[in-house]
């Protein structure tokens, strides 16, 4: 025969009685703050165009990320500067002008946010001494199907305004080796 004494059975007695506590959440909670935190800081610094649904891209083998600049888009209706519709694409089309009015005027109004992002490069590289004043750009957003023709007469209208500095948008693929 065993004997206890009373504290090992009053021990015993509380110990049975207790019943599991629910889970422990801080240390659960602890990481989902931190994801959230992750999330919202990485999403903020999306440094890739995101086409509208109506553009398809070409694919490209290409290395580095486009920078924040001014944006055309062209689709099969009309042309964008900015998300602001400036003309209908067919009226480019049957256009015979190489230079179409509507898109300098409209690229010539956004030349200060370009010129704004370029200076900011430059602060950005300021320590290299062979980095001149950065041209305006811009980046075109055009359906993969858009004839060449319409791409010339956007090109040369953005060049017409101001823009030495033209980039097409494309979708990167993997690069081959």
């Amino acid at each position: 025969m065993r004997h206890e004494s009373r504290r090992m059975k009053r021990m015993a007695r509380s110990h049975r009685r207790k019943k599991t506590s629910g889970m422990n959440l801080t240390s659960l909670m602890d990481v989902f703050t931190i994801l959230v935190f992750f999330l919202l800081t990485n999403t903020s610094s999306n440094e890739a165009l995101e086409p509208p649904k109506v553009i398809t891209l070409p694919d490209s083998v290409v290395e580095t990320k486009p920078r924040e600049t001014v944006t055309l888009m062209v689709t099969d209706e009309e042309i964008l500067v900015e998300s602001n519709s400036v003309i209908a694409t067919e009226e480019v089309i049957n256009s015979e002008e190489t230079v179409i009015e509507a898109i300098k005027q409209a690229m010539i109004a956004e030349l200060n946010k370009a010129l704004l992002v370029a200076q900011a490069g430059d602060e950005e590289a300021a320590g290299d001494e062979a980095v001149k004043q950065r041209p305006p750009e811009v980046n075109i957003l055009a359906d993969r199907t858009i004839p060449f023709s319409l791409l010339k007469k956007v090109m040369s209208s953005c060049t017409e305004a101001g823009y030495t500095k033209v980039s097409l948008a494309v979708i990167q693929k993997a690069s081959q080796g």
